[in-house]
């Protein structure tokens, strides 16, 4: 499980054996744990997070989607889709 990016603490990461789906990025906080696209950033999926916290979360994607982007397509070797 790469870990992309740390903000606070927030780890942004993906799983190595996930090539087969669009672009997408975890986010984890403590007991928390959320999936966003990359292409376009939207939710994909929840479990703890409320509202306020997954606004913030989307922002934090949008302002850093290319550098996700970067290395979701570095370590699959490929431009996504």
């Amino acid at each position: 499980m790469p870990t992309v990016l740390r903000m606070g603490s927030y780890r942004f990461y993906f799983y190595s054996h996930e090539p087969n789906e669009p672009p997408h990025i975890h986010i984890d906080y403590h007991d928390s744990t959320a999936k966003f696209w990359l292409k376009p950033v939207s939710l994909a999926s929840n479990i703890g997070f409320r509202a306020k916290e997954l606004r913030k979360l989307h922002l934090i994607v949008q302002e850093n989607q290319e550098i996700l982007l970067e290395a979701w397509n570095g370590y699959f070797g490929y431009s996504g889709r």
